[in-house]
């Protein structure tokens, strides 16, 4: 894999697998014809239920890893502990992996669009949590 290769993935984690997907959908849209980033919803159960999969996690980040980091955001309590978990573990998220502490929304489309732009795992994160700065009136 060559350098230009090396993009940050980002993982979306949520207790459910539509808003999951919705956000992810959201911020790859709004990229503005950048790099195409990896970026993949783990949301809800295995069975299409509401709540966190260790395993659909850990399966996210294993397809988005490029070699320069993956970025996690989660939605609500369990989801962040389901990941904090994954990476005491250690062995089931790539070793680039952070939990990124950012605002779900706003965080995704900040850690997407950074990630097409070339930003490095530190930007990515940076920019995602930065967005909890963000005001709307």
């Amino acid at each position: 894999m060559s350098d230009d290769d090396r993009t940050v993935g980002v993982v979306l984690v949520s207790h459910s697998a539509e808003v999951a997907a919705a956000v992810a959908e959201l911020a790859r849209g709004l990229t503005g014809g950048g790099a195409a980033v990896p970026v993949a919803a783990a949301g809800g159960t295995e069975g299409g239920g509401l709540g966190t999969s260790a395993e659909l996690i850990s399966a996210a980040a294993a397809s988005v890893d490029r070699g320069a980091g993956v970025a996690v955001l989660a939605d609500l309590g369990s989801a962040v502990l389901t990941v904090k978990a994954l990476l005491a573990e250690g062995g089931e998220l790539p070793d680039t992996a952070r939990l990124v502490d950012a605002p779900f929304v706003e965080g995704a489309v900040a850690a997407v669009v950074t990630a097409a732009a070339g930003g490095d795992i530190d930007a990515v994160e940076a920019a995602a949590a930065d967005a909890y700065t963000y005001r709307k009136v």
